[in-house]
């Protein structure tokens, strides 16, 4: 397929190198596919009086309303408890943020990517994994054992600045050396710092972090801010810190709460007998060869179906949930004893009936969200690197418009690189707020999008680039993630949300402020042990 429009725009050698490609005109216009999970049963939620009356009545004790993390955790924690009679609905899309796409034998994701080594209090996840025979030795212990095939390997991480390769992410400079090691040294000690209540500051689950008010002080205001207070000036490091917001929370450091910028390195602490520290876990779908894996446990339990409305009865749950059948929508009614609404927070609030009456309103603590493009590049062929740089798994632009991009095929051993590979590159749409960048991407041209989900790519290989590329599919979350902003820990809401004790739960990593796979499940470990009573 030829990409002349796709390259036109590249600059510098890149577009320089295009013009006087002998195969520039051999070349035919790469039009992207374009994905917008969930989108047509979010206009019916919008507009629940299209949906006709249930056509059947489905009873069971647990309903689980949402097949990502939380979720699916949620009817994993059900099993482990011999709980067999519930039901878990998929959603507008299996998965949700942990859903993954192929193209016949690659697996590529769609979301999130990548799970770091579980610290010692995160016990709910080491279970899990245990469980799925992916940590195999020692779940309780310091350093437990895992699979190899999972532990991401080398080389890891590279970084593009000034037309060379650098291996790592953090830019180094001499003239900001200092200031690098300054903040590195102090967000080891503040991994290992505890609160007057004797817990960790910073772990995974937030739940189970220190409330001393000291580090409570942290959530009043922003990274940007705390780093400017404590004298860090660097722009190389201040780039690299941007970046890493950006990156898990979708928005920069100057809207980010700084209790969750120093939670991003200080809060994680995973060992493991047979890995580095906080090395990561890894798979070619990014999370959903996992989210897949958990769903197998819940069988013929798991069906389609999206909640439109969820309401108390008598002690009890109904919900009108339907299913679209070539774009017309089915309804059926689910009576159970118990909810787990496992659904992000600006759905859940349009879905539960009286949701304020939880002490939840909207207005006040429905969290931002941050939107999202993940762009599958289906390669035919590797395009050429650089001299001396060698491919890594992630990939990322010093000062790129997007958040690099990782390489489908890497955890493959072989003794030569595979003929085809997927490229999967990621933007968080952090230039603008989420309004402005809603609106963007729902008029945004096929083309205009490219342009964007390539760009980073187009930096590191120019006019080489075009003709290894087969086939673009680019996946637009609108609401991706919660952004963590000052305040978010004294979230009012949130903290009523995850008391509830009723006919109806919820577990979302919403209900931390965060989107973060460890704080996921760990609420849909929570409802399914308060379901189970």
């Amino acid at each position: 397929m030829d990409r002349r429009s796709f390259l036109l725009s590249a600059a510098g050698a890149g577009a320089a190198g295009l013009a006087t490609s002998a195969g520039f005109y051999r070349w035919q216009e790469l039009t992207p596919a374009v994905h917008y999970p969930g989108r047509l049963e979010g206009h019916f939620l919008r507009d629940r009086n299209a949906l006709p009356a249930p056509g059947k009545v489905l009873d069971t004790d647990v309903v689980i309303l949402g097949s990502g993390i939380g979720g699916l955790s949620a009817a994993w924690q059900l099993g482990r408890l011999g709980h067999e009679d519930y039901l878990l609905l998929d959603g507008p899309e299996a998965f949700g943020n942990a859903a993954g796409s192929r193209y016949g034998e690659l697996a590529c994701p769609t979301g999130a990517h990548y799970l770091p080594l579980p610290g010692p209090e995160s016990t709910h996840v080491r279970a899990m994994l245990a469980d799925l025979g992916i940590l195999l030795r020692d779940p309780d212990g310091d350093k437990p054992y895992y699979d190899e095939r999972f532990i991401l390997h080398g080389p890891e991480e590279r970084l593009l600045r000034d037309g060379i390769w650098h291996e790592g992410l953090v830019p180094q400079n001499a003239d900001d050396a200092a200031q690098h090691k300054l903040f590195f040294d102090e967000m080891a000690r503040l991994r290992h710092a505890r609160g007057k209540d004797g817990r960790r500051a910073f772990v995974f689950p937030l739940a189970l972090s220190s409330n001393d008010p000291a580090y409570a002080l942290l959530d009043r205001i922003s990274f940007a801010q705390w780093l400017g207070d404590q004298g860090y000036r660097s722009a190389t490091l201040r780039w690299y810190l941007d970046y890493c917001c950006r990156d898990d929370y979708g928005a920069g450091l100057d809207r980010v709460s700084a209790w969750a910028g120093i939670h991003y390195f200080a809060g994680r602490w995973g060992q493991a007998a047979n890995a580095g520290d906080n090395a990561l876990l890894t798979w070619p779908g990014g999370l959903s060869p996992l989210a897949e894996a958990l769903a197998g446990r819940a069988g013929q339990r798991r069906r389609k179906g999206t909640a439109a409305s969820v309401r108390e009865v008598d002690g009890k749950v109904e919900a009108l949930c339907f299913t679209l059948q070539e774009g017309r929508p089915q309804t059926f009614l689910v009576r159970a004893r118990r909810a787990i609404v496992a659904m992000p927070l600006f759905v859940a609030s349009r879905v539960v009936e009286g949701i304020e009456r939880y002490g939840f309103d909207p207005r006040r603590h429905l969290p931002e969200y941050a939107p999202w493009m993940v762009s599958n590049f289906l390669m035919r062929d590797f395009p050429r690197e650089l001299p001396e740089a060698q491919l890594a798994w992630d990939n990322v632009v010093y000062q790129g418009r997007g958040l690099g991009y990782v390489v489908s095929t890497h955890q493959d051993i072989r003794s030569r690189p595979p003929e085809k590979t997927v490229f999967t590159a990621y933007t968080a749409l952090s230039q603008h707020t989420p309004a402005q960048a809603r609106r963007w991407m729902q008029g945004a041209s096929g083309a205009e999008l490219l342009e964007l989900a390539g760009s980073d790519l187009k930096e590191a290989y120019g006019w080489t680039l075009a003709p290894c590329v087969e086939r673009v599919d680019i996946t637009l979350r609108a609401h991706a993630m919660a952004v963590p902003q000052p305040g978010f820990r004294g979230n009012a809401g949130l903290a009523a949300l995850r008391e509830s004790q009723g006919p109806i739960l919820f577990a979302h990593a919403d209900l931390s402020g965060l989107s973060v796979f460890e704080e996921a499940a760990w609420w849909g470990c929570r409802a399914a042990q308060r379901a189970a009573v």
